[in-house]
Formats: C-alpha cells, sequence, structure tokens
C-alpha cells in the first residue's frame, strides 16, 4: 500500500499552524509519502479515506471538534493508523473532549512564564525517536501537562521555582509515544512556533516520530 499522510491545521492563529505543517509535510514527501493537508476538521469525516492513511498530523489548538469529527479520528486511528503531532496543536486542541484527550495522552493545563530558557532531557537513549541526540536547550513555553502514566515517555524537562515556587524539581514527561488500539501515538511539547523547529533535535524528534507513528515504515516498538 502506498504510503500517505493526512495534516490538518487549524485554531489558534497563534501556534503558526500553517507555518508548522510547511516545515514537516515536504520530510513526509520526501520519504515517499502522498501528501493530504486540509484546513477543516471535516476531513475527519471521510471514514475510507481516513482508514486509508498511514499516518494523521494535527496542529489545531483552542477549538471544538464535533462528536462525527472525534470519532472518525478516533476510529482510524485505533484501526491502525498513526497519530502524530506537537505542543497544543495536539495537546491543547479539544478541551471538552476526554476520549481524544486519553488518545493523546496528556493535557496542557500551564505554561509558567511563557517564553522561557529550560533544558529537555533525554531519557530513552537507545529509543530510535531519540537515538544519538543530547539534552538541549529551548527558549520558548515550558508546557506543564496533565499526563497519562502509561505513556512511554523518552525525555523531560524539569521545572525551577523561578515561576511557581511549588512546582520546583517537577519532572514533566516532553516527548512520549503510546498506543491507542491497534495504532501508534506520539507527542512532543515541542513547537510552540515554527522557529522552535530551528533546534535540530526539536525538528528531528518530530521528524522521527511521524514516521515512527506511521502503520507502514515498521520501526520497532
Amino acid at each position: 500500500m502506498k504510503k500517505s499522510a493526512l495534516f490538518v491545521w487549524g485554531g489558534w492563529d497563534g501556534h503558526e499552524p500553517k507555518q508548522c505543517v510547511d516545515i514537516f509535510a515536504p520530510h513526509l514527501v520526501k520519504n515517499g509519502y502522498d501528501v493530504t493537508i486540509s484546513d477543516s476538521l471535516d476531513a475527519y469525516l471521510d471514514t475510507e479515506k481516513m482508514m486509508s492513511y498511514s499516518v494523521i498530523n494535527q496542529v489545531y489548538t483552542m477549538s471544538t471538534i464535533t462528536r462525527e469529527q472525534e470519532k472518525g479520528l478516533l476510529d482510524a486511528i485505533a484501526s491502525g493508523v498513526g497519530y502524530a503531532g506537537w505542543h497544543g496543536g495536539m495537546a491543547d486542541a479539544f478541551r471538552n473532549n476526554t476520549e481524544y484527550q486519553f488518545m493523546v495522552g496528556g493535557q496542557w493545563v500551564a505554561h509558567p512564564g511563557n517564553i522561557i530558557d529550560y533544558r529537555v532531557t533525554i531519557t530513552a537513549h537507545n529509543d530510535p525517536i531519540v537515538a544519538g541526540l543530547k539534552d538541549f536547550d529551548m527558549h520558548s513555553e515550558q508546557y506543564y501537562m496533565h499526563v497519562d502514566p502509561g505513556n512511554e515517555v523518552l525525555a523531560t524537562t524539569t521545572f525551577s521555582d523561578k515561576y511557581c515556587e511549588w512546582i520546583n524539581g517537577t519532572v514533566m514527561p516532553y516527548v512520549w509515544k503510546r498506543r491507542w488500539g491497534k495504532g501508534r501515538v506520539f507527542y512532543t511539547s515541542l513547537g510552540h512556533v515554527a522557529k522552535d523547529f530551528n533546534v535540530v533535535e526539536a525538528r528531528t524528534i518530530v521528524e522521527r516520530g511521524l514516521l515512527w507513528a506511521s502503520r507502514d515504515e515498521g520501526w520497532a516498538w
């Protein structure tokens, strides 16, 4: 079966959804994927087409999704279609949809200090998504998440007491993978805006995560 990907963007413009999609869609084209880009969640309503994709990426922050759209997405993932994304476009998309959040494995709740300097620590050095990468620094939003303890965590970040003294020393998952039915789910909190992916490690993690989640790539779990 020909490898194919769906990118869906929209919602809050502050996360530069189209600009970010334009970074990663060519990466999948280069890797032999047919790529479809949509600016509407109605893409999830085409059941036959949804079941045909290798991987879906969504950049759609602070929006709402209909029951039918959500079902189309979740059913596709459960059937084996991969789902991969970053930051609020995936983990702050639909605040009222707990089943969607269950699938993602986490939900954004805060970014103390807003745009700050912080460090990302690689914790699963043998995993193909982060293999060979060293710890790295970011100047962006440091996401505080409510996270599913069942996630397989690949990288973390540690909060200081500079903005919220009561979270000092909290180690927060920052890159993870998980399953939803037969589908692979990849997420990273990196990627507030497009320039964040100028950091080589941040861009590499997403590029690999998209390929890992794809059901046609054959990457080991």
